[in-house]
């Protein structure tokens, strides 16, 4: 029916104010829809857990794009986060962790079902995310443009578009890799080059232990250039698998993108170990090495030098602004302009200061108007500091006057409205 212009006006009016109420959680059984974090687009709620599970029809994956994401910023994502599953369990493969302002890409499962689990500390938090999710067409063709499954004893896997140009931005693309029973999965890398980052947050290749069983596991997550200009085919990563199914996934996001990888796989028997010899003289064995569970991990990487016994502590953030305020030396807040790495994991980090809340004998060097300070952190991976980022800083104060972070220091992307409640803190007696 015809609707004169006023009606016209007053339905768009009142279909533009009505807006979907998100809760925390729930079950989404549908062929297409939108999930958002609590309550969004107001700020999502501190010290809560929820968990949504994604279902489709059958026969085809779910595909989830995200139209907005807004979660306090970590390197490591280990105060909030939204980690996405490859089905309705925690056993099977983690298909992503993702935290900060930067819109992750297309997250593609393997089945018709995913689950989504997004975690908040007790502090700074954000408008939390808003995604779009449907049914898509299971990767079945060796050859498609991205992803598939592949059944035969030898094969290879590569970014789209290599090795002409750069692989697109925004994609995800999962292989299914199976060879015969009893057989093991050799897989070679002779180029890998993805968008470098610490922790392979933005663009990376993952390898899932077990396809898509229960039990997989993520064995890797790689990116990067590992190329040489030597011998630039080499043979760069060499894994050797416990499974005949194998899950390899590649991810990028919107951004930066680089010349890609590619990889082959061979099938290769599981040979049983030897019999043990019968009556033999009580000589003292010689040890038996198994190449198969020796380069279990990339043997490239089996030469790195010991952990740092500093950097052993468990990466993860305890206390608040207001809990860990006065048991630190020093409180600050400034701008890392420096990040060098030391011995064995430890990092040299100079910091602009913007303001030293608390310092007590830290030793503050001025130049001109700009105060800056230097800090000894016994770990680099913990706190995860980025250079150019504004950060609330805590930690102790030796006797010459040298700061010093430790994985148990109190670091925090700094933001405007932590002035305030810094200012409150410094009022207060300790």
């Amino acid at each position: 029916r015809q609707l004169s212009c006023g009606a016209v006006g007053v339905w768009r009016k009142l279909t533009l104010h009505i807006q979907p109420i998100f809760h925390c959680g729930g079950h989404l059984v549908t062929d297409s829809g939108i999930v958002a974090s609590e309550g969004f687009p107001s700020p999502y709620k501190p010290n809560s857990k929820c968990t949504w599970y994604i279902t489709v029809p059958e026969g085809h994956v779910v595909m989830l794009s995200f139209r907005l994401f807004d979660m306090e910023a970590d390197p490591t994502c280990r105060y909030d986060y939204l980690d996405i599953y490859n089905g309705h369990t925690r056993l099977v493969q983690k298909l992503g962790r993702f935290c900060g302002t930067f819109r992750p890409g297309a997250v593609i499962s393997t089945s018709n079902t995913m689950m989504l689990e997004m975690v908040s500390d007790d502090s700074t938090g954000g408008r939390g995310f808003l995604a779009s999710f449907s049914a898509g067409k299971p990767h079945m063709e060796e050859h498609q443009f991205c992803g598939g499954r592949l059944i035969k004893s030898q094969g290879s896997v590569k970014t789209p578009n290599w090795p002409n140009s750069n692989y697109p931005a925004g994609i995800s693309c999962s292989w299914h890799i199976s060879v015969e029973p009893n057989n093991v999965i050799e897989v070679k890398f002779m180029k890998l080059d993805l968008e470098p980052d610490t922790y392979c947050r933005y663009d990376y290749v993952a390898l899932f232990n077990g396809g898509e069983r229960d039990n997989s596991r993520r064995i890797g997550k790689f990116c990067g250039d590992t190329s040489t200009n030597d011998s630039p085919l080499v043979i760069l990563l060499l894994f050797f698998f416990l499974s005949n199914v194998l899950l390899v996934q590649f991810v990028s996001d919107l951004s930066v993108t680089s010349d890609g990888f590619m990889a082959h796989y061979t099938s290769i028997p599981l040979k049983p170990p030897p019999r043990k010899p019968i009556n033999k003289p009580t000589a003292k064995p010689k040890p038996q090495f198994n190449v198969l569970t020796t380069c279990f991990l990339p043997c490239a990487f089996s030469s790195a030098l010991p952990l740092n016994p500093l950097c052993t502590q468990a990466c993860k953030r305890t206390g608040t602004l207001q809990s860990s305020f006065c048991p630190h030396d020093f409180v600050i807040t400034g701008k890392i302009t420096s990040l060098t790495t030391g011995p064995r994991g430890s990092a040299r980090v100079e910091v602009a200061l913007i303001k030293a809340y608390k310092a007590g004998k830290l030793n503050i060097t001025k130049s001109g108007p700009i105060m800056s300070i230097t800090l000894a952190s016994t770990c680099k991976r913990c706190p995860g500091l980025i250079k150019g980022r504004n950060y609330v800083l805590m930690g102790k104060v030796d006797t010459q006057g040298n700061g010093l972070l430790s994985p148990s220091s109190f670091s925090l992307l700094y933001k405007p409205i932590h002035a305030k409640a810094l200012a409150n803190l410094l009022r207060k007696p300790c």
